[in-house]
């Protein structure tokens, strides 16, 4: 897809964001909102990816890297753009990301019930480990 344009959001981009999200992405976080979008975009302003076409939001990828893993959240496709190489392209520039700044492998959350997603990930030469769990405790 050589008319797609991988970039960095910005923070008056934030509600554009979660709209996007709220049609394109699986489940929902507690940091969807607003201030959670805005932090992660200031604290890392790399780590949010927009895929674009046309001056359209496509597709979305957070890769955040904290020093020690590379971590990759909101893989997300616009349903109509599916299929075209947007995820490809969000999870190359994502692992181009983490290999500058030294990481060595990317984790990506999924969600179980998302066997579309699951398709992608395998895709894009991601594998499941099933010894792990995830273990959380919300603070609000």
């Amino acid at each position: 897809m050589n008319d797609l344009l991988i970039r960095h959001a910005g923070v008056d981009e934030a509600a554009d964001v979660l709209a996007f999200w709220r049609t394109a992405a699986e489940g929902t976080s507690v940091s969807d909102d607003i201030a959670g979008v805005t932090a992660l975009i200031r604290r890392d302003p790399e780590a949010l990816l927009l895929a674009e076409r046309d001056g359209d939001l496509v597709g979305t990828v957070i890769a955040g890297f904290d020093g020690w893993r590379c971590s990759l959240y909101r893989l997300a496709v616009r349903p109509d753009m599916r299929r075209r190489g947007v995820s490809a392209a969000l999870l190359r520039a994502a692992e181009e990301r983490f290999t500058a700044l030294g990481g060595r492998r990317g984790d990506a959350m999924v969600l179980e019930r998302n066997e579309v997603a699951h398709r992608a990930w395998g895709a894009a030469g991601y594998v499941r480990e099933d010894h792990w769990r995830r273990w959380v405790k919300p603070f609000v």
